[in-house]
């Protein structure tokens, strides 16, 4: 037992020795260089990563590094740096706030406005237009008006007709009324009934639009004209003149023409999008090519029922007086509608403050000098240049409206969120701190330029005229697209220059995943990639 326990003994002594020597050396290393560093500069703690969080703002967080769901890498927040109330803020230092020209606004409470633009062509007001259509049958003995445009004023002869209905007319009068001279003496039930009827036999040239001018004459001179006078019964401009002279006429046959030109209709073509901004009774101001000088006023009387399928678009009435005479039937003229959606103020931001993925919209707010936080919004009716923003952010609050990183062809918010936090998908800050460029699109993205034919809203569909796709080796065509998400499509007008971005589903089909106005952002064909027949 005794060399067992020897042996035993040796190995404990042994150990210890390791242990005490190991411990001694390294401090002999470790003092030398705390020396060395305190005689430089003092010590600098590490930092301690404390926990990753989401790069959009969202109330997720991890302890290890990981992406979110659109492939951006979670910010690291170490001690010291963790935000009150749990708040996600993203940090830059001033020098990046200057080179990327960050600028920013206060979010205030304003009037938003917003104005409705349309063209569209001035017609007759069809309230006021009128025809000449004789009662009875007869000829054209003369025209006093013989030519269409001529300006007409009310009463004013048109022309002489001959009838043998208004002949004997005549004569039933005369023979009434000079058989009521015969019974003055009479009894008064005979005064009555000749009385009765020599009215009735006045009626009767009434009702066949004889004007009480001629109708005075009749009653003077107690003789029978050969030829009666049609006169005006309104002021206007002869539009239509089917009469000839010498030609003949039947009961309901149109001669004239004629329409008051004192207000005038403008018939305008409003986009369906911009339907809810009009309503009855909005002023309107008019401009024609003729008076470039002159801005006419009018206001919104109907709005039809219908949208015609070829174009989007719905006729909007708008009244106008015509004073002088100015306006002229079937005249060009550009409208600009002036759209309050709500009277009273609302909380409002500049457009650009709004980074739209689509999906979400975000706004980074200004919480320090360096400090942003990404938070997002709800956002109500655009006018103007400004959103209103329903839920999200309080007045005064100052939020990000330009940087000159946001202009990227990717992704927006992509380029804002990985400038401001260094770690967006594709972006990685180098040793001074500066964000490298981002990488390259993916190559299943397709892109292109083209032109708006046809906006379906109800089925998120747009009809495309574009030119080559590289990638896809497409020739230029028109093609229909379903559109990923329906709201990309609600700034878009049909005519309107755009560049879209094209990705494949599963089954082979192409769809769009980005678009917008070709000046907003420049756009070329993505790179090749493997594709299914289309």
């Amino acid at each position: 037992m005794k060399p067992i326990a020897i042996a035993t003994t040796m190995l404990a002594l042994a150990a210890t020795a390791l242990g005490t020597g190991y411990w001694w050396g390294a401090n002999r290393q470790a003092a030398p260089a705390v020396q060395g560093a305190s005689q430089h500069s003092p010590a600098q703690p590490e930092r301690r990563i404390l926990y990753y969080r989401n790069p959009m703002g969202l109330p997720d967080i991890s302890p290890v590094p990981k992406k979110d769901p659109m492939g951006m890498d979670y910010i690291p927040v170490y001690e010291g740096e963790e935000p009150e109330g749990g708040e996600a803020l993203v940090k830059i230092s001033l020098d990046r706030v200057q080179k990327l020209g960050v600028k920013t606004e206060a979010a205030a409470a304003r009037e938003l406005q917003r104005t409705v633009r349309a063209v569209g062509a001035l017609e007759a007001n069809e309230r006021q237009l009128y025809t000449v259509t004789p009662k009875f049958e007869g000829w054209i003995q003369k025209l006093h008006v013989n030519a269409t445009g001529e300006p007409v004023r009310r009463g004013q002869p048109l022309m002489d007709v001959y009838s043998p209905d208004l002949i004997t007319a005549q004569q039933e009068y005369l023979i009434a009324w000079k058989g009521l001279q015969a019974v003055k003496e009479g009894a008064p039930e005979i005064q009555e009934s000749m009385q009765r009827l020599v009215e009735s036999t006045l009626q009767r040239l009434r009702n066949w639009d004889i004007s009480e001018q001629e109708l005075l004459r009749l009653q003077r001179d107690g003789q029978v004209t050969q030829f009666l006078t049609l006169r005006s019964p309104v002021d206007g401009v002869v539009l239509e003149k089917p009469a000839l002279q010498g030609m003949r006429f039947m009961p309901g046959e149109v001669l004239y023409r004629i329409a008051n030109l004192a207000s005038v209709w403008l018939l305008v073509d409003v986009f369906e999008q911009d339907l809810a901004l009009v309503r009855l009774g909005q002023p309107a101001r008019i401009r024609i090519d003729a008076y470039p000088d002159k801005v006419f006023g009018g206001k919104v009387v109907f709005i039809y029922p219908a949208v015609a399928p070829e174009t989007r678009t719905a006729k909007v009435r708008i009244e106008l007086p015509n004073p002088g005479g100015l306006l002229k039937l079937a005249m060009y003229a550009r409208v600009e509608i002036i759209s309050s959606p709500n009277k009273a103020k609302v909380l409002a931001v500049p457009d650009s403050a709004v980074l739209d993925s689509g999906v979400r919209q975000v706004v980074l707010v200004e919480r320090g000098e360096g400090l942003y936080e990404p938070r997002e919004v709800k956002l109500g009716a655009r006018a103007d240049g400004y959103v209103e923003v329903l839920e999200g952010i309080k007045e005064g609050e100052r939020v990000v409206v330009s940087a000159n990183f946001l202009i990227d062809a990717e992704s927006n918010l992509k380029a804002a969120l990985g400038a401001f936090g260094h770690g967006a998908h594709g972006s990685k800050p180098g040793e001074d701190g500066q964000v490298k460029p981002a990488a390259a699109p993916s190559p299943a993205a397709h892109r292109g330029e083209g032109s708006i034919e046809t906006i379906d809203l109800s089925r998120a569909m747009v009809k495309l005229a574009h030119g080559p796709i590289d990638s896809l080796q497409w020739p230029a065509m028109t093609m229909d697209f379903r559109v990923k998400d329906p709201a990309l499509l609600q700034s878009l007008k049909p005519g309107q220059k755009i560049a879209f971005e094209l990705v494949e589903e599963a089954g082979g089909e192409y769809v769009i995943a980005r678009i917008q106005p070709a000046g907003a952002s420049p756009a070329a064909s993505g790179p090749i990639s493997g594709h299914k027949g289309h």
